[in-house]
This record gives structure tokens, sequence and C-alpha cells, in this order.
């Protein structure tokens, strides 16, 4: 997989670099922004850290969700909670918390790859009241307007639009979405279920069963 490194720090990005070609990567580590948004273009995934010198790293993300919807793996401070949660909105993929354990950075990005280009073979179309849900296109409308959903939203919604009206635990959720319940990060869900609900603007739409999961509303009580 080429990676980009986004890290202005030499030694964790030369520690990285050197990790991730070990593992069969091929990285490519720049210390600025202004670089990233340069060359993003060329790579199967983004490594980006948040406190870079020439602009914050969320910036950097927002700029280029603008144009592309390569995977992004954010990687945040202890503790910076207020930038992770603006992060997973403005569209990463996932996070990481420094300082970055090597298998578990491993997985995550394998995981992330999987769910960028993975198709979804069903070929069919979900209509839950006025909002369809193109499972094969990816596409989300409602009310005959298209809504922008980032990767991740996206993924979300269709793991509920697969089973309209059933109750689909958090766990089962977190697992379809992230290829493994273990690395997923409820807060991330959370989050990521918070904009989803946003940019949908469909109150009960999706609905929180306290202590279990979440359903995708029919508003027929026979889940039909």
């Amino acid at each position: 997989m080429r990676v980009l490194l986004v890290e202005d720090d030499d030694g964790v990005a030369d520690a990285l670099v050197e990790a991730l070609g070990a593992n069969g990567h091929r990285p490519h580590r720049v210390a600025r922004g202004a670089d990233a948004l340069r060359q993003h273009r060329d790579y199967d995934l983004l490594l980006l850290d948040l406190k870079l010198p020439d602009a914050h790293g969320l910036e950097v993300l927002r700029k280029i969700r603008r144009v592309a919807r390569t995977p992004v793996l954010v990687l945040t401070a202890s503790g910076d909670e207020r930038s992770l949660v603006r992060g997973l909105r403005l569209g990463a993929d996932d996070y990481l918390v420094k300082p970055v354990r090597l298998a578990e950075l491993l997985a995550r990005m394998d995981a992330v790859a999987r769910r960028a280009t993975r198709v979804d073979r069903a070929d069919r179309t979900v209509r839950v009241r006025d909002v369809v849900v193109d499972l094969e296109g990816r596409r989300v409308t409602a009310g005959g307007v298209e809504v922008p959903l980032t990767t991740t939203e996206f993924d979300v919604l269709a793991a509920l639009a697969s089973r309209p009206g059933t109750a689909v635990s958090r766990q089962q959720l977190m697992d379809e979405v992230w290829g493994d319940a273990y690395l997923a990060v409820s807060r991330a869900l959370d989050v990521h279920l918070a904009g989803l609900r946003a940019k949908l603007a469909r109150p009960g739409l999706v609905t929180t069963i306290r202590g279990f999961g979440y359903r995708l509303d029919t508003g027929d009580e026979t889940g039909a």
C-alpha cells in the first residue's frame, strides 16, 4: 500500500517509515501540510498528524476532503478529544492516539483500506420514508436531494439499511463498519452516528435502542 505519512517529528517519522516498509508498505514522509495537499492523490492512504508546522492537520483534512476520498487515518495527541471529534466530522476514516503501537496501526490501516475499496455486490436500493440508499452506488438522497456523507457515515447507514426495521447491536455495527469490533472505538461510532443523523435531518429515522444498539425505523411497527 502506498502510504503518505504527514509528520513533522523526525524521530516518530523515521520509526514509522521503517516499520511500514518492513511490513510491505511503500511509505513516503512529508513534514508539511502543504506537501500533503500537493501529493495526496498519489497515495492509497494518508497518516495525518494534527500538529504540523505550517497548518493544523484538520485544515489539511478539510481541504483534502473537498477534492478526494483518499482514506485518512489521523494521529492525535492523548486527551485531544475536541480535535478528534472535529476530525471524524470532517471525514477522517479513523484515528490513533500517540504513541502509536505498530500492531494496532497496521490493523487499522488494513481495516480502513478494506472499507475504502469494498464493493457491495448486492445491486439494491433501500427506500425508507423519503430516504433512498443506493448500496451499490454508495449514494444517499433525502427528499430527492443528495446527502454528502463521509465514507464511514455511509458504511454505518448501509449496515442499518441492509436490514431496515431490524435492531442492530453496537458490537455488530462496529464489526461490520470497521471490519473487526476489536478495532472499533465506541466514541468514533457515536460521532459518525451524530453526523449521519444531522445530515439526514430526519428525526427518528435512526432510532437508539437503549442498552443494545440502533434501528433504521421504517415507520412500520411490524418492521416490514
